[in-house]
């Protein structure tokens, strides 16, 4: 390990140097490509350089103490070594995570679909609940989000919804929660007041760009139609609804949420392109296709990630056995502790296999 950290150490010198060549300054692309590999390499060379002081430090105090000082330099010595060793084992800690190979799609913005699943109109209810929580939560970090398209109900929900976030880190935060989403709460519609559970599903994929995933526009039948359900009066009247069918694969994406043809053909195009990255990644991970697969079904009850319990305050992620009594928060867009736990768990699992 140590090896590889002092080759990229050299490597972040080395590019450092060059970011200073006259040459380079004189070619934006060659900057910026340099610039960028150099950023990249920052946080690690950071720590190294870290954990390089801390182990000269432990030297200088293991080499005082060996000179036999008195009685009381001696338990402050022995007291700052007990804290360096501890700081050490942090940052090697660190360091190893830091190493583990990046997935590729961390940096992505990315594309979640929200659909209803068992529960009905409750089902739909909950379904924009956790749009707006996704909402919230991108906002707390700067994202900007924007809806590709909906299928709303008359009471607020929606039987579907999908919505691009962009910012830094997209995918890398909210991969985790792709799957069934359980809800248990008296309906709004419930007289009786009985606790009711139902279930929505959550797909997130990363954004795929025009020159990452070309598509063959013969591989595409385009169908244009009236736009139905809310909207107004304009988008009812209009050719503006727009259906992609990727013919290879019978992949169907519908966008109406635009008045524009033109834009909802360019939402759809988004939609499919990242369906299509999501299908590749799938294909090349067989084992971890198959868990996603298990894991988004239908959106029947029992398949679950998450149970959200509102008699309770009470959020559970059953992957990971985490429960936090402060749902409230949660569903108003706090999800970074869920996040980071999920985060951390994967890693650890990740260094496990590497042993």
């Amino acid at each position: 390990m140590f090896e590889k950290l002092a080759a990229i150490n050299d490597r972040y010198d080395e590019l450092g140097k060059k970011l200073a060549d006259p040459e380079v300054l004189a070619n934006p692309e060659e900057m910026r490509k340099i610039a960028k590999a150099h950023s990249e390499l920052e946080e690690v060379v950071n720590l190294y350089r870290q954990y390089k002081q801390v182990e000269s430090d432990l030297q200088t105090a293991a080499e005082l103490l060996a000179e036999k000082p008195s009685e009381e330099e001696a338990q402050l010595l022995r007291a700052e070594i007990s804290e360096l060793e501890t700081k050490q084992e942090n940052l090697r800690e660190e360091l190893r995570i830091l190493l583990l190979p990046k997935d590729p799609n961390d940096e992505k913005n990315v594309i979640v679909e929200i659909r209803a699943g068992t529960g009905g109109e409750e089902a739909a209810l909950f379904a924009a609940d956790l749009f707006r929580m996704y909402t919230r939560y991108g906002e707390n970090l700067g994202w900007k989000t924007e809806i590709m398209n909906a299928n709303p109900t008359e009471l607020g929900g929606f039987k579907e919804i999908i919505f691009m976030v962009e910012g830094k880190g997209a995918y890398s935060r909210l991969k985790f929660e792709s799957g069934v989403h359980r809800v248990q709460r008296i309906p709004t519609t419930e007289t009786g007041g009985r606790i009711h559970t139902s279930a929505a599903t959550v797909v997130v994929l990363p954004e795929a760009e025009e020159v990452e995933l070309e598509i063959n526009p013969n591989d595409l039948r385009i169908d244009v139609y009236r736009s139905s359900g809310h909207g107004g009066q304009s988008v009812n009247t209009t050719d503006s609804a727009v259906r992609i069918t990727h013919l290879p694969t019978g992949m169907v994406v519908t966008c109406q949420d635009e008045k524009s043809q033109l834009k909802n053909k360019e939402k759809g195009l988004k939609i499919l392109r990242a369906r299509l990255l999501d299908r590749i990644i799938q294909e090349q991970q067989d084992e971890l296709a198959d868990t996603r697969r298990s894991m988004v079904k239908s959106g029947d009850r029992s398949e679950r990630i998450r149970t959200y319990n509102y008699p309770q305050n009470r959020v559970t992620d059953h992957r990971i056995g985490l429960t936090l009594h402060r749902l409230d928060a949660i569903i108003a867009g706090d999800l970074e502790e869920l996040i980071s736990s999920l985060i951390l768990s994967e890693q650890a699992q990740r260094l496990k296999e590497g042993e």
